[in-house]
């Protein structure tokens, strides 16, 4: 018989691949934002249903409430409209599919043959929330603090991409009657 546990686990998943290829699909960039808050709700969803509830609360308000909140501020700063389509190139598509697959199975193979890790139970490793704080403030502090560094820099690009054109001289740009 199959448990409530499995059939969450599967509708969680299908959830999240099916905004997963919706985010691809749309041509929209507001679209594509929404579809990607879905996928982070999904994988939120699948965090709870394995037992990690301090990396689902992290995923809902960090990843789904905060960054997403970031990018659809700056798609709207930077007045993104539709996204225009095109063909591609044929040699991004006769080099780039079998370069994907071939370098995905080479990852893949060099970290299942030489990662030195095995399988581990449920709840083996560390999740109460004081122990991945420790771990978060004291061994992995720098790349803790670099992260929010790139996240600063990046939300200055885009407030000054998104600024009032200028003219070569440095001036305001002025408007030009038909």
């Amino acid at each position: 018989m199959i448990s409530i546990h499995l059939i969450l686990f599967l509708a969680f998943g299908a959830v999240a691949v099916a905004g997963a290829i919706n985010l691809l699909a749309q041509t929209h960039p507001i679209n594509s934002a929404l579809s990607l808050i879905a996928v982070m709700a999904a994988l939120a969803g699948e965090y709870l249903l394995l037992g990690a509830e301090f990396v689902a609360a992290v995923q809902v308000i960090v990843y789904a409430g905060a960054i997403m909140v970031l990018f659809v501020f700056t798609i709207m700063l930077l007045n993104a409209g539709v996204e225009e389509r095109t063909k591609g190139s044929r040699v991004a598509i006769v080099f780039g599919i079998p370069g994907m697959l071939l370098g995905s199975v080479l990852v893949a193979w060099v970290v299942l043959r030489y990662s030195g890790t095995g399988p581990v139970a449920a709840g083996a490793l560390p999740g109460a929330p004081s122990t991945i704080g420790e771990l978060l403030f004291h061994e992995f502090l720098l790349p803790f603090e670099i992260t929010s560094i790139l996240i600063l820099v990046a939300i200055m690009g885009a407030v000054v991409l998104a600024g009032k054109p200028t003219t070569p001289g440095g001036g305001p740009a002025r408007k030009v009657n038909d």
